[in-house]
Formats: structure tokens, C-alpha cells, sequence
């Protein structure tokens, strides 16, 4: 269907080419243009991928419209006649989420997917806003992301053959903790029956934990996983991956760090405006 050119060389800038800015300084691609550039030869199969990508943003709970922007238009087809012809601007998390439900057997998607995810969390907040935020903020921040990275995950997952979620997700605790199980985690804490162990990391913690989730999901449709078993199997080699990496840097997650719900509310109300949703 739509094959990886061999001889093509992409890099990051390929994707910053095709980049538009519009008057308010708001940047923005067409999906025309993306099309080409991801080796997508036929629109009717690359607007399959959108719509996949616009279901996806909506089960973020994310408003698809604010990101995929219909911008259809007018084009010659000979003879001086014309006809409408679908397109849409997108803004970068709508690329990211394309590149995500794009085809894995293409090289260039794989790229589509390192370049938009780092840029997209780029945009979200700054690198100088970030390291302004107090520890609370910084916690706050990263449990949402890992919030919105679950639910991907578990999309992602079930696609792959997924039944029992507990099984899956205590596979990839068991690779980033040495062993330990999501329970196993609650009471090394020390934390109350049914209380989120998410809801009680630190923001270094909650970041490695992301980085577990997003890999997770990026190897399971790169590897096409299709199993219950090689889904669990992945996701604890990842785990394992990002521990071995952690290690080396001399981290200890053994401390607990809870909010309770008062202080959750109070900090989601204070930051509501800087943290705006995607």
C-alpha cells in the first residue's frame, strides 16, 4: 500500500519544511503536505489515519476540532473546471497522534513520532517554565501526563490483545521496580487500600513512569504485537530498560509523596490556567 522509499534521507527538518505559521503567530501543517512527507501515496488511506488520530484525541478528552481544523479547497481538475478537494490544518499534537496511528512499517513515521512527541511536550510547557515550577507544581504536571499516557496505553494495548490490564500493567511495574508489583509498590509506600501509587511519586519518578508508558506503546505498534503474552512480555522489557537507566543515574523512588484529595483540588485550581489541557 504505501511503501518506505529506501533512498529517501529524512531528517527533523523535513517536517520543520513543511511547517506554516499563520497570521497570529499560531504554527500549523496541512495535511497534504504531511501526506507526502509520511510516503503516503493516496489520501483515501492517509484520511483513514486521521480519523483514527481524531478518535484517539477525543478519548483524550481533548476537542479533535481545535486540532484538526477543516480547511477543504478548491482545485483544478482540467478543462478550467474545479472541485473541492478535503484537507485540514493541524497543529502539532494532531500530528503527533497521526504519526502514532500511521503505518509502523515506514521508517520516516517512526521519526514522525521521536520528532512530534519531544516538540509537542516542548509545547506544552517550556524547559525555563518547567524548571521554575516547585516540586508540587512539577508532580501535578507529570501525573497528568501520565494520566493521558495510561489511557493511550490502554487503547494501544487492547489493539495488541489485552485482556487482563491488571497482568499487563504489573508486567511493566515489575521491570522498572526489580520485581515489584503494583501492590507491592502501594505497601512499600505505605499507602491506604485502593490509593493511586501514581498519585504518591515525585516528579523524577512520575517522569520514568511516562517514559515506561509512551515506549510501551510506541514498541507494541512498531513490533505489531498481537498477543496477551507479548504485550506483558514488552512491556516488562521496557520497564527493565528504563530501571537499568535510572539505576545508572543513582536514583531512589522508595519515598513516599501523597496528596490528598483537598490538596489535589487546590493545586488543580491554582494551575488550571498554566496547565491548560492540549
Amino acid at each position: 500500500m504505501n511503501e518506505p522509499n529506501k533512498k529517501e534521507n529524512h531528517t527533523n527538518k523535513t517536517f520543520e519544511d513543511i511547517k506554516h505559521i499563520d497570521e497570529n503567530g499560531i504554527e500549523f501543517w496541512y495535511a497534504r503536505e504531511l501526506m507526502k512527507v509520511l510516503s503516503y501515496k493516496d489520501w483515501r488511506y492517509f484520511d483513514a489515519v486521521i480519523e483514527k488520530a481524531k478518535i484517539a484525541c477525543q478519548n483524550s478528552e481533548v476537542t479533535d476540532v481545535d486540532h484538526f481544523v477543516v480547511d477543504n479547497k478548491m482545485v483544478e481538475i482540467g478543462s478550467g473546471a474545479k472541485r473541492e478537494q478535503k484537507d485540514y490544518k493541524l497543529t502539532r499534537y494532531a500530528c503527533y497522534l497521526i504519526a502514532q496511528n500511521a503505518n509502523p512499517r515506514l521508517k520516516i513515521v517512526a521519526l514522525a513520532q521521536t520528532y512530534f512527541a519531544i516538540q509537542t511536550r516542548k509545547q506544552e510547557i517550556s524547559e525555563k517554565e518547567y524548571s521554575s515550577l516547585t516540586e508540587d507544581e512539577k508532580r501535578f504536571y507529570q501525573r497528568n501526563l501520565t494520566k493521558k499516557g495510561n489511557y493511550s496505553l490502554n487503547q494501544t494495548a487492547k489493539n495488541a490483545g489485552v485482556k487482563n490490564f491488571d497482568k499487563f500493567h504489573n508486567a511493566g511495574y515489575k521491570g522498572l521496580y526489580n520485581g515489584e508489583t503494583a501492590d507491592d509498590i502501594a505497601r512499600r509506600k505505605g499507602l491506604r487500600y485502593r490509593e493511586d501509587i501514581l498519585d504518591n511519586m515525585g516528579s523524577e519518578e512520575l517522569a520514568a513512569n511516562l517514559f515506561r508508558i509512551t515506549q510501551t506503546e510506541s514498541r507494541l505498534k512498531r513490533d505489531k504485537v498481537d498477543t496477551e503474552k507479548k504485550a506483558c512480555d514488552t512491556h516488562n522489557k521496557i520497564g527493565k530498560i528504563v530501571r537499568k537507566a535510572i539505576k545508572e543515574a543513582g536514583r531512589n523512588y522508595a519515598r513516599r509523596i501523597a496528596y490528598t484529595k483537598k490538596e489535589l483540588k487546590t493545586i488543580r485550581k491554582r494551575k488550571a490556567e498554566k496547565f491548560e489541557e492540549i
